[in-house]
């Protein structure tokens, strides 16, 4: 590589064909501003969508005081199809960004979240509207989910691997404040005539009280419209970045994509899931609780949480994390489970609150620790099967690890994402099976103990096969 190259990349419109985050002088002189750059775009963008994801949380506390007449498992239904819905787009958009480019996906994918923010804002104006209806606005929600998988990949080719547990920690921590973003501000702005008469009239509670639900979807849409315009004109694509999807698919074949995605359902799918699920599940066991008072607390450690996850990481590694994550969580559905009400007696609402937000805290740090143990993991591999290969073939390998992990991130973030479906709906299905969560919490715990034993086998203990 020639100086002049180490120092400056070589652009052709908005793509640039030359990236070595990995040289020093390239990254000091251009690199490390081009990606912060591209970082900054991203962070309020994703956002934004997990804003729009977890919409639902946030609207259906209201919908039956203004006429809507749904059940208790249709609501929860409503708060669970964006998770299962932004948890399936996430396998596509896990592979786009390789294939059209960063900036390019960013601005159109950020531009389709208007749809479901305007069609929710007219749908809400009128108590007849069909269930279904809500349905369908619930499952286009999940564009929202569906662009963290794109977002983390195209940030994972800007920084160098000393770097990436900050940068994937930013990205993700504070992206994901876009749920508690939605959690407090949707129930601040339903009170008040944002809009003027704008995009219509209040709708009437059954104690004469206004309220104007149409403004939780169209608080969002000229802040979408700024950063769809901001990603589209400030954002970067990377030629290095680029792949076909043969290229990527290989990780269907890797054992360790698999026991990843395993690992992010226990982090990030908890984490996604309790927001989902925290309001409903409030509203069930502690009716005299106004559940948006604190719903919103918990996706706010727990994003905090992600951006402090990803810098311990660096510092102290992802397994070490990720197994003191599963143990304490552990512990935490234990606390949950004796601070509930037993039959509809008892309970201690300020011991349930605290025992979850020590869930979020811990579910914040473990998506940021399983996230930065992938670029590890898949550089260890390639490194080791490179090992007798000369000076280009190790070259290539770098470049299909580099390929490998950031197809990793964004599938294991697109299985871990049903969690924020299975939980929810667990919660339903429990409390109309058994009259209460107990069943589905006590599943949790299992689920957990198998991430702890993935985990320390197969990169925590001694002579674990990728120790990371």
């Amino acid at each position: 590589m020639s100086a002049q190259m180490a120092e400056r990349p070589v652009r052709v419109g908005s793509v640039i064909q030359e990236w070595h985050p990995e040289d020093a002088a390239f990254w000091a002189r251009t690199g490390n501003r081009i990606a912060n750059r591209n970082l900054a775009i991203s962070i309020p963008a994703l956002l934004l969508a997990f804003a729009i994801w977890q919409m639902f949380s946030a609207v259906t506390i209201s919908l039956p005081k203004v006429g809507f007449t749904f059940d208790t498992n249709e609501l929860f239904w409503l708060a669970a199809l964006p998770a299962l819905s932004g948890a399936t787009l996430r396998i596509f958009y896990s592979f786009v960004v390789p294939m059209f480019g960063g900036r390019r996906w960013t601005a159109i994918a950020t531009a389709s979240l208007l749809i479901p923010a305007i069609w929710l804002g007219v749908a809400v104006q009128d108590a007849s509207t069909p269930y279904w209806h809500f349905v369908a606005i619930a499952i286009l929600c999940g564009f929202g989910g569906g662009n963290f998988a794109s977002s983390m990949s195209n940030i994972s080719f800007f920084y160098p691997k000393a770097k990436q547990g900050f940068a994937l920690g930013m990205n993700a921590g504070l992206g994901n404040l876009g749920v508690s973003a939605t959690q407090f501000v949707i129930p601040l702005v339903i009170t008040m005539a944002l809009f003027g008469g704008v995009v219509g009239g209040p709708q009437l509670t059954a104690e004469g009280k206004q309220l104007f639900l149409q403004n939780a979807g169209f608080v969002w849409v000229p802040f979408l419209l700024i950063c769809a315009v901001a990603a589209w004109f400030g954002m970067h694509d990377l030629a290095a970045a680029r792949s076909s999807f043969a290229e990527q698919a290989v990780i269907f074949k890797r054992k360790h994509n698999w026991l990843m995605c395993w690992l992010y359902i226990g982090t990030f799918g908890s984490f996604i899931g309790f927001s989902a699920g925290f309001p409903m599940l409030i509203k069930t066991q502690f009716p005299d609780v106004n559940p948006m008072t604190y719903a919103f607390l918990g996706p706010l450690v727990g994003a905090l949480m992600r951006s402090v996850g990803g810098w311990l990481s660096d510092k102290l590694g992802g397994a070490l994390l990720t197994f003191w994550v599963f143990a304490l969580m552990i512990v935490g559905v234990f606390c949950v489970l004796h601070f509930l009400p037993q039959h509809g007696q008892g309970g201690n609402f300020y011991g349930f609150l605290g025992s979850f937000m020590g869930l979020f805290v811990l579910s914040g740090i473990g998506n940021a620790s399983t996230f930065r143990m992938i670029p590890v993991i898949f550089r260890t591999l390639h490194a080791r099967w490179s090992v007798n290969e000369d000076a280009e073939g190790k070259v290539a390998a770098t470049r299909q690890a580099g390929i490998e992990s950031a197809a990793v991130i964004g599938f294991s973030s697109a299985i871990g994402a049903y969690g924020g479906f299975f939980i929810p709906k667990s919660y339903g299905s429990s409390i109309a099976w058994t009259g209460g969560p107990e069943m589905a919490l006590y599943g949790f715990i299992v689920f957990y103990a198998t991430c702890l034993a993935v985990t320390w086998w197969w990169y925590f203990r001694r002579g674990a096969e990728t120790p990371c």
